[in-house]
């Protein structure tokens, strides 16, 4: 049965993703422990499965519009789906409590983020900085990077559900300053696809998703990113750059929490 306050939960923080590319796990999976007082590793599972089905939608939308870049996407993915893939199969294995895992590096996520939404309302400073260290970077060696990035988000995202969207802009907004932001949001929403996908089918097999749950986030979620990814493509980029600011503070203080 769809409860009305999940999917309502469900519409605004697809809204979120669709236009910055953040708040699935991030917002989501707090959301859900917090204030519907859902178990942290059912929160966790099911938020994944939510967020693949959700930014499917979102990324169709975006590759409409032009606004992935597909090498981006697949380096992050070379480097994440493997991580994912090793960290299930190390809890499996040993029974490792991904939860208490999870709590340890909040606080490093949170002032991660913390200083990108800082960062990002300064763009045009970092961009003078940045942007010149970026084009003189070999591109094998940012393509390293890319990669390895890809496998710290890939670890991140499987233990807490947290950073396929929140960390991967960070990261990209480093390493691709010339980059449009909303071609980072796009990019980032596409990775994000496969690499919640693989995590969530693990915690389906552990036996921790709630389906009539993940029915009711996604009847709100799947409009909300649509209509999201829409203005994103649309909208004045300072516009964007302002929402993902403010959404990417509210989220490293909700990690403080």
């Amino acid at each position: 049965m769809i409860n009305p306050l999940y999917t309502l939960s469900g519409f605004t923080v697809g809204a979120l993703v669709g236009m910055t590319g953040v708040g699935g796990g991030s917002l989501m999976t707090p959301l859900l422990v917090l204030l519907f007082g859902i178990h942290p590793a059912t929160a966790v599972g099911t938020d994944l499965l939510y967020a693949a089905c959700t930014k499917s939608f979102g990324a169709m939308v975006h590759g409409h519009s032009r606004t992935v870049d597909w090498q981006l996407t697949r380096r992050l993915a070379t480097g994440s789906l493997p991580a994912s893939a090793a960290m299930l199969l190390l809890a499996h294995l040993t029974g490792l409590d991904m939860t208490l895992v999870s709590h340890l590096i909040t606080p490093t996520l949170a002032v991660t983020i913390g200083t990108t939404a800082v960062l990002l309302v300064f763009q045009g400073p970092l961009l003078r900085v940045l942007g010149p260290l970026s084009a003189r970077m070999p591109a094998r060696r940012l393509a390293g990077l890319t990669i390895f990035a890809g496998a710290v988000l890939g670890v991140l995202v499987t233990i807490s559900s947290v950073g396929a969207g929140a960390l991967g802009v960070s990261v990209m907004t480093f390493l691709y300053p010339r980059h449009p932001i909303e071609r980072i949001v796009g990019s980032d929403i596409a990775h994000a696809i496969p690499l919640t996908l693989l995590a969530g089918a693990g915690y389906w097999y552990l036996g921790v998703v709630d389906w009539t749950l993940l029915g009711s986030l996604l009847s709100g979620s799947i409009p909300g990113i649509i209509v999201g990814s829409l203005l994103a493509a649309r909208a004045p980029r300072l516009l964007i750059r302002g929402t993902l600011a403010v959404t990417l503070a509210l989220v490293a203080g909700k990690l403080l929490v």
